[in-house]
């Protein structure tokens, strides 16, 4: 994997010999640092649902907690925390759908993690530090590289890189001692040819919720060259997180007698929690390496290329109370005479990853069509294993291995995407991607299976070929109105977890969308409005259906017929030089067809249900004074009921709740420094107590529904809180 990066980046290389030219602009400077952000974004025009944040909006809202909380109020987003803080273990959904089936990038590279397809925030903590722009885009989106969006993409840059000597210091500090440190420098232009910039960050958590603490370090290195109309810039960023564990929600019993409490770590003996194992966290190390080519022949052409490598390595530690050997795959153990068959014990499971492939991009653009063309193609190389490292009632027993697996998977895709202006105010945007996928995986997976009384074997080698089209109008029909629509096709391939949770011979298939969208803007220096309607019609979505697999885990299964379709409203007024205001909402259905639901075994027809942890209204509201330096930000969101499982039992929901939180700053400017911010964010100011996540489950004291009981567990959030922070820029 590293030849084929190192490859990679002298064939990149190599070229710039070529391309140069000589010119020390700055307006070229700042120009070029574009060019990688234009070949999957979305412009004012397209005809697409999209979102954007700049940099000085992403400056005001970080506080050093997570990207999830950056788009909190941005429309149909909905977001959710482990630790109860934002900061750890966190992700957000759009429309109701999950962190894997939204496309992340960073500059045009791949972020999701190639097996399960979400993407681990705390592997690159206080990666807001460092970016230059965000745009959500909903829906399919445009033609990007990495896994499918099936629900969003999320599309970011990172900052460019300083014309002129500065440089940052930042301090944040908060409830259940959350804080952050960090520092950055930028040299600026040197020579008309050099730049470089660095920042180091630490974030550290204890969490809202018992134990569910972080200790974060990050890094970001960029250093470019400029020759011209030609950038090289190599950026490096990562870092080491160790996160407690909080995977577990609480039931509302337990809630009601301590909502913070973390069931995770528990050492229990004789039914008894005795303690908590200090070391239940979960160790990962992730380097992220991107090298960068852009260049600009004239005013019609210009290209990027981005060769990028991504190494992880880590494992999660866990003490397992009251474990079976067997359901490990070792036969009892004598121990005094007597046999050990089950026993609390030290589990330890790790990986080891590599990701490594080019993105590339050309555009024309002429004075009635502009023409985009990318490919991609990506490695990735990872092994899971995982050992016993420790049995109570065995104090002599040495660490053995007890499952180990390997996974290859080959990306690979093209477009070619076309703006096209028809005539005054009417243009037509199409586009048009083709990807492939090859995933193998193989070895003894950690699950043990039933019908083998052996530990699963897995023995996959599943190839995708994949065609997704997409056209749309958009219409400007008069100075401050237009109208847009457009019909996109997505496709997905499974995730590993959809493979190894299965049952023997039933593989899943890929997943197919069409969505089709239209939308009314109105844009003026005081109000824009939009309306934008969507109809996402899912073919063989995979959904858990509540049956149990062979190993034991829920069992996801490809459902024939599903939707999503709603209205997304949103309203944004400047009232005055130092008042606005706005809001957004999302009205929605969210259905599967002849779902068939499965209770111990059992099957039960629950016609048209409600898809999973898909709320029918999410709403938010901002009002923002801002005069003088001053500045505060009164923001909340709404989220409606909630469904834990697709048989749409209201037994099993999660509770609406409505959340506000106040952002207030001032900003400081002199002669000797460029600005000094103070801010405070108070989250959930009016102490609201919910949970914005959890699971469920159903289990039969008799034959049919009637004899259903259910089970659920929630992860509670934070009651009020507040976080400190002062920059200092220079």
């Amino acid at each position: 994997m590293k030849r084929i990066f190192l490859l990679t980046a002298v064939a990149v290389c190599a070229t710039i010999g070529v391309m140069a030219q000589q010119a020390d602009s700055i307006s070229i400077y700042q120009n070029i640092q574009q060019v990688e952000v234009t070949a999957i974004r979305a412009k004012g025009d397209t005809p697409i649902a999209h979102t954007n944040l700049s940099r000085s909006e992403i400056e005001e809202r970080n506080y050093g907690e997570d990207i999830p909380s950056l788009l909190a109020t941005m429309p149909s987003v909905v977001i959710s925390s482990e630790s109860g803080m934002g900061l750890g273990s966190t992700s957000f959904r759009v429309r109701g759908t999950d962190p894997s089936r939204i496309n992340v990038t960073l500059n045009g590279v791949p972020m999701n993690d190639a097996e399960t397809h979400s993407v681990y925030w705390y592997d690159t903590p206080d990666l807001a530090s460092s970016l230059g722009s965000v745009q959500l885009q909903r829906g399919v989106g445009t033609s990007t590289a990495g896994t499918g969006a099936f629900g969003a993409s999320l599309n970011m840059t990172s900052a460019p890189l300083a014309s002129k000597f500065s440089g940052r210091a930042s301090l944040s500090y908060g409830s259940f001692n959350t804080a952050k440190q960090e520092v950055a420098l930028s040299s600026g232009l040197l020579g008309g040819h050099w730049a470089i910039e660095g920042r180091l960050s630490h974030l550290s958590s204890d969490g809202y919720v018992e134990r569910a603490s972080s200790n974060l370090s990050s890094y970001m290195l960029q250093a470019g060259y400029y020759n011209g109309n030609t950038m090289v810039k190599l950026l490096s960023f990562g870092g080491v997180a160790k996160v407690y564990l909080a995977y577990t929600g609480l039931s509302a019993e337990q809630m009601a007698e301590n909502r913070r409490y973390n069931p995770e770590g528990e050492i229990i003996i004789d039914d008894e929690v005795v303690g908590f194992y200090d070391d239940h966290t979960d160790n990962y190390t992730q380097i992220n390496n991107q090298l960068i080519v852009s260049h600009i022949f004239n005013d019609r052409w210009r290209i990027n290329a981005t060769a990028h490598y991504t190494y992880g390595n880590g494992y999660y530690r866990n003490y397992k109370n009251d474990q079976k050997l067997a359901k490990y795959g070792f036969a009892p153990i004598e121990v005094g005479g007597a046999l050990v068959e089950r026993t609390n014990l030290l589990r330890k499971k790790s990986m080891g990853n590599n990701f490594g492939g080019v993105v590339a991009s050309a555009a024309y653009t002429a004075k009635r069509i502009s023409l985009t063309m990318g490919l991609s193609a990506s490695l990735y190389d990872g092994v899971h294993f995982g050992e016993i490292s420790g049995l109570r009632e065995v104090p002599d027993f040495a660490s053995a291995e007890y499952y180990r697996n390997n996974t290859s998977k080959w990306d690979a895709s093209c477009f070619l995407k076309a703006d096209w202006l028809i005539t005054k105010g009417l243009k037509l945007y199409a586009d048009a991607q083709y990807r492939h996928i090859t995933h193998r995986i193989s070895g003894v997976n950690d699950n043990f299976d039933d019908t083998t009384s052996a530990m699963q074997r897995l023995d996959i080698d599943r190839h995708y070929n994949f065609f997704n089209p997409k056209l749309g109008l958009h219409y400007t029909f008069s100075r401050h109105h237009a109208i847009y629509a457009s019909a996109a096709v997505g496709q997905k391939e499974p995730t590993r977890n959809n493979f190894t949770d299965i049952r023997e011979g039933e593989y899943p298939t890929s997943e197919k969308m069409l969505d089709v969208e239209a939308g009314y803007t109105y844009e003026t220096k005081v109000v824009s409005l939009g309306v934008n309607l969507y109809y996402m019609l899912y073919r063989d979505q995979l959904v858990q259906t509540g049956e149990l697999s062979d190993t034991g885990e829920l069992l996801s299964r490809n459902v024939p017929d599903s939707y999503r379709r709603g209205v997304e409203l949103t309203l944004n007024v400047n009232a005055t030089k130092w008042f606005s205001l706005g809001g957004n909402a999302t009205l929605s259905q969210n259905h599967i067809e002849n779902y068939v639901d499965y209770i111990d075994g059992k099957a039960f027809e629950r016609g048209r249900t409600t898809i999973a942890y898909s709320p029918s209204v999410i709403a938010g509201t901002f009002f923002d004074f801002h005069t003088h330096g001053f500045a505060a930000r009164l923001s909340t969101r709404y989220v409606s009921k909630q469904y834990l499982t697709n048989g749409e039992y209201e037994d099993l929901t999660l509770p609406r709740y409505c959340v506000s939180d106040l952002d207030l700053s001032y900003t400081l400017r002199t002669k000797r420094i460029e600005k000094v911010r103070f801010g405070v964010k108070i989250g959930n100011i009016f102490n609201a107590k919910y949970c914005a996540s959890g699971y469920g489950g159903s289990w039969l004291e008799g034959d049919t529904l009637d004899d259903r009981r259910s089970w659920a567990c929630y992860f509670q959030q934070a009651t009020i809180s507040a976080l400190g922070n002062v920059t200092l820029h220079f």
